[in-house]
């Protein structure tokens, strides 16, 4: 139960009402509190890491870590492979041992993206029990090197959306509804609920098939992730809030031990800032006691 693909987690969630966290990580320490949070709520859990650093420590180093940790988990555990345009990396992620990998072509044209999201679908479903994220439309904002200026992002349009699932064969699928990666520069930002719940009652209203992912979690108002729950969304993806929480974190614990020169200790109060940050998302995504 404890190594997983994003799939059969996010079915689960869908069908019940609630959300899967999906949380960035940069290095072991906040590996480890992701998974610490996850096995003290009870939650299922997806651990994310963006292309550059998986790139620095090596995929597969980054896999062992995955394999260490999760199989001593009594939670499902998925390692995420996130925002990828290079259809070659995400093969070679996909044979490392990551569990989930998102192709995001959506730059591309149409016709484009549905080419190179369906070759990552074949490409994993041939390796093995790996799940597939495709987007259409794009997220305004920055994640890792992609970066969407505000006035150019497109919101997925329910139609062409369809379509994209159904030629492509993705598994779970990132339709942009006006979130944005980063910190949003607005306490109310303009999110489309009912484009969310449009798609999803289009591609979902028989049953679930295939699970909607909410990009550009950090700074959400909390009653804006439960009307997102309430249209669909299973997943939702958490990255700056973390980065700043890790270099937040140290820099004040630094700053006010000056003179002190331990690491393991540097360690141990961004480790349990970071859990303190992903076990208030799990609350907020109902993901508490669903393992």
């Amino acid at each position: 139960m404890s190594i997983a693909n994003a799939k059969e987690i996010m079915i689960e969630a869908a069908k019940k009402g609630y959300a899967v966290g999906a949380f960035n990580v940069t290095d072991l320490i906040q590996f480890e509190a992701v998974i610490d949070a996850a096995v003290e709520t009870k939650s299922p859990v997806i651990v994310q890491t963006s292309v550059k650093p998986s790139q620095f420590y090596g995929a597969d180093v980054l896999v062992a870590i995955y394999r260490t940790l999760a199989q001593k988990a009594p939670v499902p555990v998925v390692l995420h492979l996130d925002h990828c345009t290079d259809i070659d990396y995400c093969k070679k992620c996909a044979d490392a041992g990551y569990t989930n990998i998102m192709i995001d072509a959506s730059k591309q044209p149409f016709e484009e993206n549905i080419r190179q999201t369906k070759e990552v679908v074949d490409y994993c479903h041939n390796v093995g029990d790996i799940s597939v994220e495709g987007e259409l439309g794009t997220v305004g904002g920055v994640e890792d090197q992609i970066k969407v200026a505000e006035d150019e992002a497109q919101l997925a349009n329910p139609q062409q959306s369809v379509e994209f699932v159904e030629r492509t064969g993705v598994d779970i699928f990132a339709p942009a509804i006006g979130t944005a990666h980063g910190v949003y520069k607005t306490k109310n930002p303009k999110i489309d609920f009912d484009r969310l719940a449009t798609i999803n009652k289009m591609l979902n209203g028989g049953g679930i098939k295939t699970p909607l992912v909410v990009h550009g979690g950090t700074g959400l108002p909390e009653d804006y992730i439960k009307k997102l729950l309430a249209a669909g969304g299973a997943k939702f993806n958490v990255s700056t809030e973390l980065k700043h929480t890790l270099i937040d974190t140290k820099y004040e614990y630094i700053t006010a031990h000056r003179d002190e020169y331990d690491p393991g200790k540097i360690d141990k109060v961004v480790r349990e800032a970071t859990k303190k940050a992903v076990m208030h998302w799990m609350e907020m995504v109902e993901s508490v006691g669903k393992a």
